[in-house]
């Protein structure tokens, strides 16, 4: 499959992520909101309410395709603790820091419903490559489900042309 990147204009071969370049709650905010309140860079966002502060960072979801030889990977962001979002960030330039931190899914993928964000574990790796997160096997939804037992190629690539032909929603 040939695709045009995004990113540097050019046309590339195989599977494109599906990326979310902000979470959910930061497109949800007005512009002037966006100014006042959040702060967002390629891996970090900080969005300060008058009463809370979510934090959220940039991880990578690779989804099990069924019958092909390359999975699907999606750049999504998840929600962490004030304690996990500031060990992450000290620890983002540890080229050896790994361990697994909670975090809540907060993008929607498109063809799922979401009335509740999906709780996730996220994996820091070696190397400074983006956490991978993982949904919890034991809640039920669609998209869990997906997850663990995988989808078919044919929908991979249906979920990548509606991308690249602009019908996935861009946070």
């Amino acid at each position: 499959m040939l695709y045009n990147c995004e990113c540097c204009g050019l046309e590339h071969e195989g599977w494109p992520a599906l990326t979310y370049s902000v979470p959910n709650n930061y497109s949800w905010l007005s512009d002037e909101e966006k100014e006042e309140m959040a702060d967002v860079d390629e891996d970090f966002c900080v969005i300060e309410y008058p009463d809370e502060v979510i934090r959220f960072i940039r991880c990578v979801l690779i989804q099990k395709v069924n019958d092909h030889c390359q999975d699907l990977q999606y750049g999504v962001w998840v929600s962490l603790s004030e304690k996990s979002f500031e060990n992450y960030r000290e620890n983002y330039n540890n080229d050896n820091h790994e361990t697994v931190y909670f975090g809540w899914l907060n993008n929607t993928i498109k063809g799922y419903e979401f009335p509740e964000s999906i709780p996730t574990n996220v994996v820091t790796q070696k190397g400074n490559n983006r956490p991978l997160i993982f949904p919890h096997d034991d809640f039920d939804h669609p998209f869990v489900k997906d997850f663990y037992n995988g989808i078919t190629k044919a929908e991979a690539e249906n979920r990548i042309q509606n991308m690249i032909n602009g019908t996935v929603k861009k946070s």
